[in-house]
């Protein structure tokens, strides 16, 4: 191997422990990618000269390890930059990472389309495939090579001549698209505010919203003119000024609360033509068709019919049809449920709306005004408002009942740690897990909960800071745990509505399956190697346990006086989880579906030059189908702003979601079998499930691994059971 020498000034090549994010500067990603990159390029070549004169004797060891060792310091020093980019977004990184993506995205084409690798795993693969070997270690490799070959196939190994020279300019222009796109969502959803003078358009509004715009309205002063905190006025929840933005806390607690029904149009409208045609330079229609072209003619040069199939090649999912039918089979039960649930909620406003709301004013709900008034139906059906359960709600509480949850089925400690490793933000957390056993760290993870309309994107999500592999000797993996949550605001600490309850349950049961990983090679270790359609079975399964009674009394506790939540309380949220399930339902398969057609029958070509239906049309297309009560307004740019398809990985797999679904609720009916407070059964469930869900990660076929839990395939019968859809 090459001993090419590298700047270990550069905090971003400092790589034997945690990243230095305290000293790490957009001007240190080149010179540390050019660095990386000569190095790994050189070994790279010796390595692909030793394969060709070995002819395939090669074993395992020989070929994925290396390969793991030479792509560790360029991947760890992207992965940083790409996870800066989305936490801490600026002018400065954001040339730096758009400059040098196009060395990346080169860099791993040059791996993936190397036919002396390719021959080397094909003869590895044989090898594999000729033994009995049931073993754990065994089914790893298997796996590991399985999914090397499928990648490199997908990715052009196949390819010669101008076809293969055309596949890359297209992952080049792809991987380009993607970044602009999202950096357009990012700065249209920043450019957008209302400032709300006059108190009484605030009228019923709950404190903990009127409290968030008004902090949005001093952050602004603060750094629009750059003054400093003693040249600002303090923060007045009640006399305002208000701020309010399209960054999602505050855009739902406009749809959900602000009753002056013109304001709510003009956000929900500007909310819907983000990064549309109304934004010039950052526009993303003409991206939406590039992108789709582009994913196009990439399938056909793979030799696929369209780019749905390429995708659910290396999914658990066996085809577009089958796709189809597990929506349409929810999509029935979901949808009269869902057109009942509207017109309960459409009866609410005529009688409480006044006027405007009146048969003759108003032919149907518009999109502004459902939220608002299913908040209000919501209220009164279960007498009880999310203003009221957001005290019981603290972060600091809801962490040490998420950890205490996790500590009693899965036996794992976690303890923070902060002052252990550096951090981005002031309110970044850092946390180490140990088992409970034999008080091992066994992983850590940083948490950063809130909102930062100003350089962090929108969204949740978990990501990989560091893998677990035995090839590059590393045993404790380490993950982003990243969500949107309302910020303290204050003296107060946040107070999080149920929903961002969820949602942090739901990342930390991604991270948990990073975490716990008793793989040790690196391509299928934690969510590496999991089919994307099953990716999300612990991460939906976590979300269901904030109905458990004993969970939610490990955390619900008055962040002012320490009371438990009210029994009554408690049973109010429990009987809410089905309200609206219908609607919700529907959407997701709105969502899954719209991306599933785009992908698989539209002609991007045709749409573009107006010769066919546009991107636009389908989405009412498809919405007729699955939201037949909601039509889309005409100017609907919501597919502008859909980063999971266009700048993210869900491409003809946001269906995903629901895939899932069906398994993460028929894996938390094992625990409702033996009742969920029977301590001791839910103990031993829990330790299966993470000795199979969280621990075997990519390195066994995801349904093996359902089946080893459960004994059996999944059904559907849970999903619809805990919908209320049976």
């Amino acid at each position: 191997m090459s001993t090419a020498s590298v700047d270990v000034a550069n905090p971003l090549l400092q790589q034997e422990d945690l990243p230095k994010f305290a000293s790490i500067q957009p001007t240190d990603l080149t010179p540390a990618v050019e660095d990386l990159l000569s190095k790994m390029n050189q070994d790279f070549d010796s390595f692909e000269t030793k394969l060709t004169q070995a002819s395939g004797s090669m074993e395992f060891e020989d070929v994925l390890p290396e390969l793991e060792r030479m792509q560790f310091g360029l991947g760890y020093a992207w992965g940083v930059a790409g996870h800066l980019n989305g936490v801490k977004n600026g002018d400065e990184l954001r040339q730096a990472y758009e400059a040098n993506q196009p060395k990346i995205v080169e860099a791993m084409s040059k791996f993936r389309q190397s036919k002396p690798v390719y021959d080397a795993l094909s003869a590895i693969d044989e090898k594999i495939k000729s033994t009995d070997d049931a073993s754990f270690a065994l089914s790893q490799r298997r796996r590991a090579v399985e999914s090397s070959l499928r990648s490199m196939t997908l990715g052009g190994v196949g390819l010669e001549g101008d076809d293969k020279k055309r596949f890359n300019e297209i992952k080049m222009k792809l991987a380009s698209l993607s970044t602009t796109f999202s950096n357009n969502v990012l700065d249209e959803t920043k450019a957008f505010s209302v400032t709300i003078e006059d108190g009484s358009k605030l009228e019923g509004v709950p404190d903990s919203a009127k409290a968030m715009w008004a902090q949005a309205h001093i952050n602004s002063l603060k750094s629009k003119d750059g003054k400093e905190d003693e040249e600002v006025p303090e923060m007045d929840a009640n006399k305002g000024p208000w701020r309010i933005t399209l960054d999602m806390p505050s855009y739902i607690a406009v749809m959900s609360h602000l009753p002056d029904r013109a304001l709510r149009e003009q956000v929900y409208k500007a909310s819907i033509q983000r990064a549309s045609e109304q934004s010039n330079d950052k526009n993303n229609v003409p991206l939406l068709y590039e992108i789709l072209k582009l994913k196009q003619e990439t399938a056909k040069l793979l030799g696929f019919d369209n780019y749905a199939q390429l995708s659910l090649s290396s999914k658990m999912a066996p085809s577009v049809e089958a796709v189809r039918e597990l929506s349409d089979l929810i999509a029935e039960k979901a949808l009269p449920a869902a057109e009942k649930e509207l017109a309960e909620i459409t009866a609410l406003a005529r009688e409480k709306g006044g006027e405007e709301y009146s048969t003759e004013n108003l032919d149907k709900l518009m999109p502004w005004d459902s939220t608002f008034w299913s908040e209000r139906l919501k209220e009164s059906k279960f007498n009880l408002t999310e203003e009221e359960t957001r005290p019981f709600f603290a972060l600091p509480s809801v962490l040490d009942g998420m950890f205490q949850l996790v500590e009693r089925i899965f036996n794992i400690e976690v303890k923070k740690a902060d002052g252990d490793a550096e951090v981005w933000n002031k309110d970044v957390s850092f946390f180490k897990v140990y088992d409970a056993d034999s008080g091992k760290h066994i992983a850590s993870f940083f948490l950063d909960p809130y909102s930062r309309p100003e350089d962090k994107r929108g969204g949740a999500w978990m990501d990989v800071c560091v893998g677990k592999s035995e090839a590059v000797q590393r045993d404790v993996p380490v993950a982003y745990l990243t969500c949107n949550g309302s910020p303290p605001v204050g003296s107060t600490p946040s107070l999080m509505t149920f929903r961002e309850v969820e949602t942090l349950f739901h990342e930390f049961g991604h991270g948990l399956q990073h975490m716990l990983t008793t793989a040790s090679v690196g391509d299928v270790a934690g969510i590496n190697g999991v089919e994307w359609d099953a990716v999300e079975l612990p991460s939906q399964f976590m979300e269901n346990w904030c109905y458990d009674r004993p969970t939610i009394y490990g955390f619900a506790k008055h962040w002012k006086t320490n009371e438990p939540m009210p029994e009554e309380m408690f049973n109010k949220l429990c009987e809410q989880k089905t309200f609206n399930a219908g609607m919700m339902s529907c959407r997701q398969l709105l969502f899954g579906q719209l991306d599933m057609e785009l992908h698989s029958n539209f002609d991007p070509e045709a749409g573009e030059s107006g010769k066919g239906e546009s991107v636009f049309d389908v989405h009412r297309r498809m919405a007729a189908k699955y939201t037949p009560y909601s039509e889309p307004l005409p100017e609907d740019r919501f597919l502008c702003t859909f980063q999971h398809i266009f700048a993210g990985g869900y491409s003809a797999g946001y269906y995903s979601y629901k895939w899932a679904e069906v398994m993460s609720a028929d894996a938390f009916s094992a625990f409702e079998e033996v009742g969920l407070d029977n301590e001791e059964e839910v103990k031993k469930v829990g330790r299966k499930f993470r000795d199979t869900v969280l621990s075997l990660g990519g390195g066994v076929d995801p349904m093996q691994v359902f089946k080893q839990f459960r004994g059996r395939e999944p059904t559907p019968d849970a999903l619809l059971r805990h919908n209320g859809l049976v």
